[in-house]
Order: structure tokens, then sequence, then C-alpha cells
């Protein structure tokens, strides 16, 4: 199973990034956001929400986004978008969970995984 994760920011400048990712092959996307960003981010693909609320504390947001990550593998991950307390939660939810990721980007040659 293919697995994108992304970090989805109030910061509309960066949705077309992430939008131009969910594009490719995915067998499961899951996006890491608010409520607001929920209502005004659309795209032509299904993705799962993880919704967080950044004014909560850090183990109250990894918690939140860890009960997503189960049977889980080939997870590619993307944090061009979002706040840095978001990009955190999810590494501290990866790292707690014992799951390997690499970092996806999309660049003006396609996108590339490291």
């Amino acid at each position: 199973m293919k697995v994108l994760i992304a970090t989805l920011g109030i910061g509309k400048g960066t949705w077309g990034n992430i939008g131009r990712l969910m594009q490719e092959e995915w067998d499961k996307i899951v996006l890491v956001s608010n409520e607001w960003t929920k209502e005004k981010f659309s795209h032509e693909k299904d993705a799962d929400w993880v919704l967080v609320n950044t004014r909560d504390g850090m183990e109250s947001i990894t918690e939140e986004i860890k009960k997503s990550l189960e049977d889980m593998e080939n997870i590619h991950i993307n944090l061009i978008s979002g706040s840095g307390k978001e990009h955190m939660a999810l590494l501290m939810a990866l790292k707690d969970k014992g799951l390997e990721y690499k970092f996806c980007t999309l660049t003006k040659d396609g996108t590339k995984i490291s």
C-alpha cells in the first residue's frame, strides 16, 4: 500500500503543491489539518482527514495523528504546508509507532522521493 501523508495548513499558497502531489498514484491519502481547511480545500481524489487543533498540546495532537496510522506501510510524507507544530506532531507520531517513511516533494521535474 502506497500512502501519502501531508500536512495542510491555512496558507492557501501551498495547497496547489499538495493538490498536484495528490494526482500521483496513491492507495491512500491522509491530510493532517484543521476543520477550516477541510471545509475550504477541495480535490477530486478522496482523502482521509486527521483534524487537529493547533491550540491543543503537542501530546494531544500527536495522539490524534497516531490513531490514523494503523496498518500503513510505504509511507510518503510532505510537510510543505501546515505549521511547525503539525509537522512535529506528525513526525513524533510516526516515530512513536515505529513507522518508516520517505519524504515526497514536488519539483519542476515531477515528484521526488527521498
